[in-house]
Formats: structure tokens, sequence, C-alpha cells
């Protein structure tokens, strides 16, 4: 039987544990049109998100309270970027609906296209990314971007399919790694880099399409197997996610965040007021979860540590 208050659902107990019932949600910021792709750079203390059709990237500042803070942008125009991570540098790495590539962001400012075209055909539209600690490059390429004008350009597809890519920016290779995917969107490794995590969102276009995360066994020589689903996203879909150190999955939702455990279980709920399309921890200690939901940021201190090393 589940428990609930105004901000959180714990549906097993043991998510009492994770939550922190002193902390509260707080909007960070709000005036967006599509907020995606969080990013937190523990070396300057500030967070990058985007504002796809807005066309930008903004960045967060948190004040001295460590509560609240200020966001000024970051780049416009940015190709209608969506994700966005960082490499073992410390390099910005960003998925671009606009340009339908995935480009790097160099320490000097200047920026770096690394993939747009896979066997001589141009990518659908680079959604989301990670980069593992060989320093190779996995991403998702959905269609979302060339559906409409919205959040990219309207185009066409000229690869059949969706697929899930590694990139290794040592030698220029590109490598379909999963191409059964509707719309392949949020993915992240276990902290080990054993398993990786993979959503499909098919469901935004077909009401009977896919609404899940996948779970893939990830092999010595950078391939994937199996892929069984993992969960099943009962409000709204799995967008965006990432990990803690313990290996739960903390995912965006229609009705807020979900705590997947380990194995599979739903633990519980953050809800936000908004639909919330992606998340990533962030502060000094790793242990405030920032939401990207719809027209705002939010965040909130959680009993946890965040697995990915921003």
């Amino acid at each position: 039987m589940s428990t609930r208050t105004n901000e959180y659902e714990i549906i097993e107990s043991g998510f009492g544990r994770l939550i922190g019932g002193n902390m509260r949600l707080r909007q960070l910021w709000t005036g967006a049109a599509w907020t995606e792709g969080p990013v937190y750079f523990r070396d300057g203390d500030f967070l990058l998100f985007s504002d796809i059709p807005n066309d930008r990237i903004l960045r967060f500042t948190p004040d001295l309270s460590g509560l609240d803070g200020t966001v000024g942008v970051y780049r416009q125009p940015a190709h209608n970027t969506n994700g966005h991570t960082r490499d073992n540098q410390g390099r910005l790495i960003s998925c671009s609906h606009g340009a339908r590539c995935v480009f790097r962001t160099e320490l000097d400012g200047t920026v770096t296209t690394l993939v747009d075209r896979w066997n001589g055909k141009r990518l659908n539209s680079p959604n989301d990314v990670v980069v593992k600690s060989d320093g190779t490059i996995w991403f998702t390429d959905p269609p979302y971007g060339i559906l409409t004008d919205l959040e990219g350009n309207r185009g066409e597809l000229e690869y059949d399919g969706c697929h899930v890519f590694r990139f290794d920016p040592r030698d220029g290779s590109l490598e379909a790694v999963a191409t059964d995917f509707a719309k392949p969107n949020g993915l992240a490794f276990s902290p080990d880099e054993k398993s990786l995590y993979i959503a499909d969102t098919g469901a935004s276009h077909d009401p009977h399409g896919p609404r899940h995360i996948r779970k893939f066994d990830v092999r010595d020589d950078n391939t994937l197997a199996g892929g069984e689903v993992f969960a099943i996203c009962h409000n709204g879909l799995f967008d965006g996610f990432r990990l803690d150190t313990d290996g739960r999955i903390w995912s965006s939702a229609g009705d807020g965040v979900h705590c997947i455990d380990a194995d599979g279980t739903l633990l519980g709920k953050i809800h936000v007021p908004e639909v919330v399309a992606n998340v990533c921890f962030g502060g000094k200690k790793r242990n405030r979860l920032y939401i990207c939901g719809t027209t705002s940021l939010y965040a909130i201190y959680v009993n946890v540590n965040g697995a990915q090393r921003p």
C-alpha cells in the first residue's frame, strides 16, 4: 500500500529513506517551452539545460544559499540541442536535433561536429547521450527533431530505422548497437558499466507503442546482449533518467520522477506539477536531483548520490 504526500509517493517502504523527509521540491526557474538535457559541471558548480523549441542552452548558477540561483543564456542559437553530457576531459557533448548531429564544445569554446552520418546517410535527430569510461560516446537517434519544425527542422529519415549508436572519437567509427527500437530516447550505464539501460518512447506517436526501459548487457567488446524490458511506465513516458551509486534508476515520467530499484521494482515517486523530460544529479556531493519539467527547472535534495561523475 502506497503512502502519498503532496510531493512524495512511497510505494515501497525503502523509498522513505532515499528522499529526505524534510527536503522540498523547489522551482528554480520557469519560462521555457520544453526543457531537456540537464548536465551538471561540478568544477564550476553550474547546470546547463536545453530549451529546445526556443533554440537555446540555458545555464543555472546556484547562489550562496545553495537553494536558489540565476538562469541566463549559455548559447543561442544552439541548433535545437536536446541531451547533453560531458566527456572524460570535461568537454560538453551535445545532441543536436536541428543539425542532426552530435557535437562537442571544446575547452576554448569552439564547436566540433563529431558525427552526423551513418553509412553516408544523415542521422535522424540525436536525442540523448552518455560517455563510457573508455571514452566511447553512446547516443540514441529517434526522429523527434525532423517530424515537425518545433524541435528542429522538418525532414526525412535517410536510413531505415531509429537506432542506438556507439561512436569512438579515437578512430571516428560509428556502430549501430541496437536497431530494434521504435523511438529510442534516454540512456544510462549502470555504475559498473556492465549494463546499459535505454528508454523507448514509441508510445508518443502510437498509443500501442512501447513506453518502457530496456536493460542490455554490455560485452567486453562494447557490443550489447539481452535487451529485455526492465520497467514499464504507467503514467506518461520514461524519457531521460540517471542512476545513483546503488544502481537505482531515477527517471522522468508524466507525473514526476519515478525511482526504480535495480530489480525493476517501482519504489516511489517525486511528484512534479509538470511533465518531466529529464533529470540529473548535481551539487558538490552529487545529492541534488535537478529536474527538467516542461517549462521549468526544479531541484530537490535526496539521500543518494549520482553514479555518473559530472
